[in-house]
């Protein structure tokens, strides 16, 4: 395989939305984010942990459903207790202290990050193809100032999340 190329057509490549059935959500500003974890209550929910606390984020819509100011530092740093809809749950956690989410669904989707230019992140989101040999992939999230803590997908498979220091951006394909 011939690398030099592969980091070429990754650098080239434009960033664009994914495609249907995926549909961006507006992004979510915030600082400090550290780490994040999905959550079931009926629909897709994300656990939002930053320096200013816990919120629940419906992947839906996107909307805030649950805040918390408290700054809770966890004995396991990858579980968090759940709020509003989440509460009582333990949630597994993925970013600054590790973890991961799913990175493919059951019918073909699948994130892969990628640094032609490293430490400049990207994700890619690919259906059904090997992106470093194929062209069925969408190259969706690049790395521009804000550290990526985490990315991947709800155990649904219905959401995919892109978790950075500065923001969050969700696609949905429920509803």
């Amino acid at each position: 395989m011939d690398w030099t190329a592969v980091r070429r057509r990754f650098r080239e490549a434009p960033l664009r939305p994914p495609p249907a059935p995926w549909r961006a959500l507006p992004p979510i500003k915030m600082g400090g984010l550290t780490d994040v974890g999905f959550g079931f209550a009926g629909r897709d929910l994300l656990l939002v942990a930053s320096s200013a606390g816990r919120g629940v984020f419906d992947c839906l819509s996107g909307e805030r459903v649950a805040r918390d100011y408290e700054d809770v530092c966890p004995d396991d740093p990858l579980a968090r207790e759940g709020i509003g809809p989440l509460a009582g749950a333990e949630i597994r956690m993925a970013g600054l202290w590790g973890g991961g989410l799913l990175t493919t669904t059951g019918d073909g989707w699948a994130v892969r990050l990628v640094a032609p230019d490293w430490p400049v992140e990207s994700v890619l989101l690919s259906k059904d193809d090997e992106p470093y040999r194929g062209r069925n992939w969408w190259y969706i999230h690049r790395e521009e100032g804000c550290e990526l803590r985490a990315f991947g997908f709800s155990p649904t498979g219905a959401t995919l999340a892109i978790a950075s220091t500065c923001e969050l951006r969700l696609f949905s394909r429920g509803g």
